[in-house]
């Protein structure tokens, strides 16, 4: 999920990358697409936002589902 070793590298969540406004500013490369990434990307897991989780739909249950 947050950290995994595996993601995608976007500007948007590295560690040198400022947000401002709609685009990124940048150290190495100034300002950016959020969606772009470098060669000096370093992930911060505490930028990521993480998707929100899907909403149950209880609706498709019956009371019998939650008996014992």
């Amino acid at each position: 999920m947050l950290f995994q070793k595996d993601i995608e590298p976007r500007c948007a969540y590295c560690r040198r990358g400022r947000p401002l406004g709609e685009r990124v500013i940048c150290p190495k490369k100034g300002l950016v697409d959020p969606g772009w990434h470098c060669r000096g990307f370093v992930y911060d897991p505490l930028k990521r936002v993480p998707p929100r989780p899907a909403k149950v739909d209880f609706d498709r249950f019956k009371d019998e589902d939650f008996l014992l």
